[in-house]
């Protein structure tokens, strides 16, 4: 049945503006491991120092016992929702 816009298939290839999407999508799941890992290394680092500068590190452990779980499954939902959003869009 032809649309009432005289317009065809609304099936077609991916244009420039899909592409650029895509590439957005990319960019901000890229930055969130950026981010994320970048937030673990920064913690781990803080728990070498006070080993190594012979502080109690009983803080800074249990601090990255809650912080970094929390950030890992926050990355896990992030790249999950991209990987849905990034993946085979045929079946919509």
């Amino acid at each position: 049945m032809p649309s009432p816009s005289g317009g065809g298939d609304v099936r077609r290839a991916p244009g420039a503006s899909d592409r650029t999407v895509r590439v957005i999508q990319w960019a901000m799941a890229g930055l969130a491991v950026l981010f994320i890992g970048g937030i673990i290394t920064w913690i781990t680092h803080l728990i070498r120092t006070a080993w190594r500068l012979g502080d109690v590190p009983s803080a800074s452990i249990g601090i990255s016992l809650v912080a970094i779980p929390v950030f890992l499954t926050l990355l896990g939902v992030i790249l999950y929702v991209f990987v849905g959003l990034l993946g085979d869009r045929s079946e919509r």
